[in-house]
């Protein structure tokens, strides 16, 4: 995984649906600092809301980074569970796919239905998907471990956050790494 050929795709992070996800501080916390790598590492970023009308919109702690960022980025209203059968969802992506951008980095809410479909549809596409494990979640915990290890099992990466940062950051000492830094501890 490399800068050049990642997207970060941040699902569903939705006023009505946290406070129903088990760790959902985690899912937050881990999710901004996705996207806070992202703008220091100038990776598109495309963040979804299901059905806002009804579900509200991104969380503001989310919301407010998205917004910061200078990285590319793109808001998608959504009424698929797949983010990858979403007309503008897909359309965004495949632009990017086309500049060789073929790794998405997903993470959001809930693991085992927007996000598993839309990981289960990306990689049926031939994208390489890397799932933010600790920035994902579900409202139960028995739905996510479960949902993680089927993921793991279909050929998805399931990695912590940090593990996405400390592979694309590659090195200690660069300007990059000492942006991310703060977030880091």
């Amino acid at each position: 995984m490399r800068r050049e050929s990642v997207v970060l795709v941040v699902v569903d992070i939705q006023e009505k649906l946290l406070p129903a996800i088990h760790n959902k501080e985690n899912v937050v916390e881990n999710s901004v600092k996705l996207l806070r790598l992202a703008d220091v590492m100038e990776i598109p970023v495309i963040l979804t809301e299901q059905y806002p009308k009804g579900l509200g919109r991104t969380v503001d702690e989310v919301a407010q980074v998205f917004e910061e960022i200078g990285a590319p980025k793109h808001r998608v209203e959504k009424v698929t569970f797949s983010c990858a059968k979403e007309p503008g969802f897909s359309t965004v992506l495949s632009d990017y796919g086309k500049e060789g951008r073929r790794d998405v980095v997903l993470c959001g809410i809930e693991a085992h239905i927007c996000v598993y479909q839309t990981a289960m549809d990306l990689k049926e596409m031939g994208y390489r998907v890397i799932l933010a494990s600790d920035a994902t979640g579900s409202r139960k915990k028995s739905n996510y471990k479960q949902i993680l290890r089927y993921l793991t099992a279909r050929g998805v990466e399931v990695v912590p956050t940090e593990t996405v940062i400390f592979q694309l950051l590659e090195r200690a000492g660069t300007e990059e790494f000492k942006r991310m830094l703060p977030y880091l501890k």
